[in-house]
C-alpha cells in the first residue's frame, strides 16, 4: 500500500499545499525547527489510520482561523485505487467525517481495509516509561490492524465494562438480589469476551517477542542484550489462576463496594525487560528510547507479514538521538514499503533516499 499524493486545505500550518509521492523507499521530510515538517508528517498518519499521533482532539488539526480542516489522499493498495477524503471540524460542535473513493465510512473499524500505518514518535518514550494502558494500546493496535474483526471484540469488552460498571455504581456500594442476577449476565459476557482477548494478547506478544529482540540488537548494536515482553495477567487459567468468571466472583464484593470492576483485560499490563529488568524502571533513557522504536518496528514487520503488504512507516525525528552507524542500520533494516521520515539534521552517508522535501513556514519544496 502507499499514498500517491496528498493535498491539505487549513490543516495545522498548510493553508493550501499538495504534494506527490514515490510508490516505495524513503521519502525524507527536510527542515528547521517549527517550520511543519512534523505537522506534514502527522497529516499524512491521519490519511493513513484517521487519527493524529499527536492531537489530543481533532479540533487542533484545523488551521487557526478556519473553520475546518480538509485533507485529501489519493494512493493504492494491492490492484485497488484510493481516495481517502477527511472533513475534519475545528469545534467541539462541528462534525469530522470521512469518505473512502466517494464513500462514506461507516465504522472506523472498517479502516483498516484501506491503509495501514506505524509511526514512531519522539512521544513514543512513554510507550516504555508511562502507564500499563499505553503498552495495552500497543498491543491492541496491532490487532485491530492486522484483522478487523479484532476491532470488534475490542468493542464487545469496553461496552460490556461501561454496562458492568454503571450497575456497580447504581448498586451505591450494596449488593441486592437485583444487583447480583444482573452481574451475573455481565459476568457471562464479559469472561466470554475477555478470555478471547487475552488469548489474542498473548498470541501475539509471543510474535512480537524476537521481532522486539532483532530490532533491538540491530539499532542498539548491543549484541549481549536481551528483550523480553511478558502479558502480566491476574485472572487467565495459569500459574494458578481460575480464570476469569472465577475471579470476577471473588472480587463482587470489593466491586460493589468501590463501584468499579477490578479485575479483567482492562487491568493487564505488558512488562518490557531489559537483561532480565524492568526497562521502565532500570534503563537508560537511551535504552528506553531505542527500546520503543525496536516496539515500533516489531509491529511494522509483523503487520507486513500479517497483511502481506508492507503498511505505510513513519519515522518522526528518528535519527536526532542515533549516530550515523545505528542511523544505517536503521534504515537497511526496513524494506519493501514506502517510509516517510522527518530531520532537522543531514542524512547519515550512504543513506538512499527516493525523495527529499525542504519544508520552510509551511511550504513544500
Amino acid at each position: 500500500m502507499y499514498l500517491e499524493r496528498l493535498e491539505l486545505l487549513d490543516f495545522r500550518n498548510y493553508e493550501n499545499a499538495e504534494i506527490a509521492f514515490p510508490s516505495a523507499g524513503v521519502v525524507v521530510l527536510r527542515g528547521r525547527n517549527g517550520q511543519g515538517k512534523t505537522n506534514l508528517l502527522e497529516a499524512i498518519g491521519y490519511v493513513t489510520s484517521l487519527r493524529s499521533f499527536r492531537a489530543p482532539t481533532n479540533a487542533t488539526l484545523v488551521r487557526s482561523g478556519a473553520d475546518t480542516a480538509i485533507l485529501r489522499a489519493f494512493g493504492r493498495r494491492e490492484e485497488r485505487e484510493l481516495l481517502v477524503e477527511a472533513e475534519i471540524a475545528g469545534n467541539s460542535g462541528g462534525r469530522t467525517r470521512t469518505l473512502v473513493n466517494k464513500q462514506p465510512l461507516r465504522r472506523s473499524a472498517d479502516f483498516a481495509d484501506v491503509f495501514t500505518s506505524v509511526v514512531f514518535a519522539p512521544d513514543d518514550l512513554a510507550l516504555v516509561k508511562g502507564g500499563p494502558a499505553l503498552r495495552r494500546d500497543y498491543v491492541d493496535d496491532i490487532l485491530s490492524s492486522g484483522d478487523r474483526r479484532f476491532a470488534a471484540l475490542r468493542h464487545d469488552v469496553d461496552r460490556v465494562l461501561r454496562q458492568r460498571n454503571t450497575l456497580l455504581r447504581q448498586a451505591g456500594g450494596r449488593m441486592s438480589s437485583d444487583i447480583a442476577s444482573t452481574l451475573d449476565v455481565w459476568d457471562e459476557r464479559l469472561t466470554n469476551f475477555g478470555e478471547t482477548l487475552g488469548d489474542e494478547r498473548e498470541r501475539l506478544i509471543n510474535t512480537l517477542r524476537p521481532l522486539v529482540e532483532r530490532a533491538y540488537i540491530d539499532i542498539s548494536d548491543a549484541g549481549h542484550s536481551t528483550v523480553n515482553l511478558q502479558m502480566l495477567t491476574e485472572w487467565r487459567v495459569q500459574d494458578g489462576n481460575k480464570g476469569l468468571a472465577e475471579e470476577l466472583k471473588a472480587s463482587r464484593v470489593h466491586d460493589v463496594s468501590r463501584g468499579v470492576t477490578n479485575v479483567g483485560p482492562h487491568r493487564d499490563e505488558v512488562q518490557l525487560l531489559i537483561n532480565g529488568l524492568p526497562a521502565r524502571t532500570h534503563a537508560s533513557q537511551g535504552e528506553q528510547r531505542t527500546l520503543a522504536l525496536a516496539l515500533r518496528l516489531a509491529a511494522y514487520r509483523h503487520l507486513a507479514a500479517v497483511l502481506n503488504d508492507a503498511p505505510v512507516l513513519l519515522l518522526d525525528d528518528v535519527f536526532s538521538e542515533l549516530d550515523d552507524g545505528r542511523s544505517r542500520k536503521l534504515l537497511s533494516y526496513l524494506s519493501g514499503g514506502q517510509m516517510f521520515l522527518t530531520t532537522a539534521i543531514d542524512l547519515p552517508s550512504g543513506v538512499d533516499w527516493a525523495a527529499m522535501f525542504e519544508i520552510d513556514s509551511g511550504v513544500i519544496r
